[in-house]
């Protein structure tokens, strides 16, 4: 699951890889991501290894690309955005609700300790397991669930994201944040503008930062009967 806010680009012929990067990781900087770790960590994690052929051409483009399943995979500006507001340090432990591609995932297993990420749609998991196990990132967990259930048998997480929408974050996911965790999500009604909201709690407390509006699509909850 990921954001469809930006139209699919026509595919054009690859440039040179090593220039393309380059322009890629600039581009990154101008939109504001400027945290080594976090660019380091996108660096590393080859987009087209989640991209089906056909768009292997627009692996470095800023844009959302569509995936199996009917989703997409985010545009990199914007995982790079969601990322840097997790502030996320090598002993976290990090819940990702919404695989996708397992692009994402594939990040936050460059910066965090270990993440656990689960999506409803089977195909999307085997596929991401598969990519995930060809960068040899062994902290990275894959699992066919009910997302919006959280994985209560991992808990407690110090950070938790959210790759699709909610009309409200549920009590399930808030009690299975750590003391002082972060959790970010969409959060907005279906089909509407949304807010990219930042929760971190402290002290039994949670404080909100809105970082942004998106439009995403919206989070479905159970397993996928098909696909």
């Amino acid at each position: 699951m990921a954001l469809a806010d930006q139209e699919t680009p026509t595919a054009k012929p690859l440039q040179d890889e090593a220039e393309a990067r380059a322009a890629f990781m600039l581009g990154l900087r101008r939109r504001g991501i400027g945290a080594r770790d976090i660019l380091s960590a996108i660096e590393r994690v080859p987009r087209r290894l989640f991209l089906s052929a056909r768009f292997h051409g627009l692996a470095y483009e800023d844009s959302s690309l569509p995936i199996e399943c009917g989703q997409v995979v985010s545009a990199p500006s914007h995982v790079a955005k969601v990322v840097q507001a997790l502030e996320i340090q090598p002993r976290h432990r990090i819940l990702e609700i919404g695989t996708g591609s397992g692009y994402q995932s594939a990040i936050l297993g460059h910066l965090a300790g270990r993440v656990d990420t689960v999506d409803r749609y089977q195909t999307l998991v085997g596929l991401a397991e598969q990519r995930i196990a060809a960068l040899k990132l062994g902290n990275v967990f894959v699992h066919h669930n009910d997302g919006l259930l959280g994985l209560k048998q991992k808990a407690p997480f110090d950070r938790i994201v959210l790759n699709g929408a909610v009309e409200e974050v549920s009590e399930e996911l808030l009690g299975q944040l750590a003391p002082d965790a972060i959790l970010v999500a969409p959060v907005g009604a279906a089909g509407e503008t949304q807010e990219l909201v930042k929760l971190s709690r402290f002290s039994g407390k949670f404080a909100k930062i809105t970082i942004g509006e998106v439009r995403a699509v919206s989070l479905i909850g159970g397993k996928a009967s098909q696909l």
